[in-house]
C-alpha cells in the first residue's frame, strides 16, 4: 500500500490532478477494515505534500455522488506516457480511479514528478500518534542490540511460488496444498530451473543455516518481523533461541485487537529502527525498509540470496563447503550503498 501510495502521488503530479485521500483495499483474509487515518497522520501528510500535489480528504460536493471512472494501467508493459494515456480520461470524466502500471519506470518521470513522489514517500508519511506510541513501546521492549528478520514462509506465499519441498512436516505440506488452488507446483527440469533462478522461498531452517554461515551468533537478539502462520518456524527457533515476536512482547488483548495493517506497520516501524535488518525475500516491504534505512544512514541491511543457496545445494555442497559458498555469495552485500525501492530519488532529488 505504501508503494502504491507513493506511485499515486507521482502520477497525480504528472497529471496535475488533485488526489483524494486514498482508501485501503479491504482484504478479507487479513480481517482488514482499517483506513488511511487508522495508520497515518492525515493532516501531516496533506501539509507536507503542499506545493507538490493538492490532496483533499473528501470529494467535492458536485462529484461526491459519482462513481469514479476506472483506469487500469496494471497490465501495460514497457514505457508509456500517463499524460498521453490517462489525462484524456481524467479531463473527460473529472474523477478517475487508477491502478498504476506495475512495470512503469519511475526513473523516466520528469524531475518535478520524481520530487513529488519522493517527498510523499520519504518525508510525508508518518504514523498516527496512537500507532507511533505503540511502535515505540514495542521497540523499547526489545533487548538491544537486535536484528530484525523479515521471514517469509507462509502457506499462501509458498503456494504462489509453485515450489515443492521434500523435508516439510505433513501439516505444513497439507497447509501449502490447501492454499495452492490452480497453481500447481513445477515438476522435473522446470522445477529445478525455477529453484536455481532463486524463485523458491527459504525455509526457516535454511535461513538459520545461512545466518550461521555469515557468523551471526546463535544467541543474537532477533525480532521476527513476520505475519501469522509461518510454517516450520521451529527449524529456525531451535537454532536461534533468542527470538522475539509481536505476540510475545504485546499484551494478548493488544495483539488480538490488531488488524493486518496494524501488525505490518509495527513490523515496518521496528525494522527501520533496528540495528540490523535481514530479509529472506525482497518484496515490497523489504524494498521500502531498505530504502528508508539507507536514507537514514543505516546500512546494516541484507537480503539473503535464494539463488545462491539453490545454486550451491544443486552442486551437492553441504556442511562447511556450503557455508563457505554462502559466505562468498553474501559478503559484498553486508554494506548497502543506497536504497533499492526508489533509487532515482537518491540520485537526483535533494531530500
Amino acid at each position: 500500500m505504501r508503494r502504491d501510495l507513493c506511485d499515486g502521488i507521482g502520477i497525480a503530479r504528472l497529471l496535475n490532478a488533485t488526489l483524494v485521500l486514498p482508501k485501503f483495499e479491504v482484504a478479507a483474509y487479513w480481517n482488514e477494515s482499517s483506513g488511511f487515518a487508522d495508520v497515518f497522520d492525515v493532516d501531516f501528510f496533506i501539509e507536507r505534500t503542499k506545493g507538490f500535489v493538492d490532496i483533499v480528504k473528501e470529494l467535492p460536493e458536485e462529484i461526491a455522488g459519482k462513481e469514479p471512472f476506472r483506469v487500469d494501467c496494471s497490465k501495460r508493459m514497457g514505457s508509456f506516457d500517463y499524460a498521453e494515456v490517462v489525462l484524456p480520461e481524467l479531463l473527460k470524466h473529472q474523477f478517475i480511479s487508477i491502478t498504476p502500471a506495475m512495470s512503469q519506470r519511475r526513473d523516466r518521470y520528469p524531475l518535478y514528478a520524481k520530487a513529488a513522489l519522493c517527498q510523499a514517500c520519504y518525508n510525508s508519511l508518518r504514523l498516527n500518534k496512537a500507532l507511533e506510541k505503540k511502535g515505540f513501546e514495542l521497540l523499547s521492549a526489545i533487548p538491544k542490540p537486535f536484528l530484525s528478520l523479515h521471514l517469509r514462509f507462509e502457506p499462501d506465499m509458498v503456494a504462489y511460488t509453485q515450489c515443492e519441498y521434500d523435508a516439510l512436516s505433513p501439516s505444513s505440506l497439507k497447509a501449502i496444498e490447501a492454499a495452492r488452488g490452480d497453481r500447481k507446483p513445477w515438476t522435473g527440469d522446470a522445477a529445478r530451473l525455477w529453484r536455481e533462478r532463486g524463485k523458491c522461498p527459504l525455509t526457516p531452517n535454511e535461513t538459520a543455516f545461512i545466518l550461521q554461515a555469515l557468523a551471526i551468533p546463535t544467541n543474537t537478539t532477533i525480532y521476527l518481523a513476520a505475519g501469522d502462520g509461518i510454517l516450520e518456524l521451529e527449524g529456525f527457533t531451535s537454532v536461534y533461541t533468542n527470538v522475539h515476536t509481536k505476540s510475545s512482547l504485546l499484551s494478548a488483548d493488544d495483539f488480538v485487537a490488531m488488524h493486518g495493517n496494524t501488525k505490518a506497520v509495527l513490523d515496518y516501524y521496528i525494522s527501520i529502527n533496528s540495528e540490523a535488518y535481514i530479509a529472506t525475500h525482497f518484496g515490497n516491504m523489504d524494498k521500502m525498509v531498505s530504502a528508508m534505512r539507507a536514507l537514514n544512514g543505516m546500512y546494516k541491511t541484507l537480503v539473503l540470496s535464494r539463488k545462491a543457496f539453490a545454486s550451491s545445494t544443486s552442486k551437492g555442497l553441504v556442511g562447511k563447503e556450503l557455508a563457505s559458498a554462502l559466505w562468498e555469495a553474501h559478503k559484498e552485500d553486508f554494506v548497502m550503498g543506497r536504497g533499492t525501492a526508489l533509487p532515482d530519488c537518491f540520485c537526483e532529488i535533494g531530500m
